[in-house]
């Protein structure tokens, strides 16, 4: 994947990563924890998360030139926990 753009903001909010994966527009979510107390990094992408990150993506492409191309959701979740390596988890087309 190539990215586009990294912390794109607007007034209702920011938009993590953006991406090109050939003709995809693909818009990713990155989530990350230093523990597992409160569930997993991708499950912080709740459906009102997911509701927001859709209206940004609206947003974002309505100020691109050019025809709309296919897009997708993505989640990449990183797990930090002391004394381990990170996990880095990539969740493609997610929601």
């Amino acid at each position: 994947m190539e990215i586009v753009a990294r912390n794109w903001r607007c007034r209702h909010g920011e938009l993590d990563l953006i991406a090109r994966h050939g003709a995809i527009t693909v818009f990713v979510e990155v989530k990350t924890r230093r523990t597992l107390t409160f569930g997993t990094p991708a499950e912080a992408v709740t459906v009102g998360k997911q509701q927001r990150i859709r209206r940004l993506a609206l947003l974002w492409l309505a100020e691109q030139d050019g025809p709309w191309q296919p897009i997708r959701f993505d989640v990449v979740s990183v797990l930090m926990m002391p004394g381990q390596r990170p996990r880095i988890d990539h969740l493609a087309a997610v929601f």
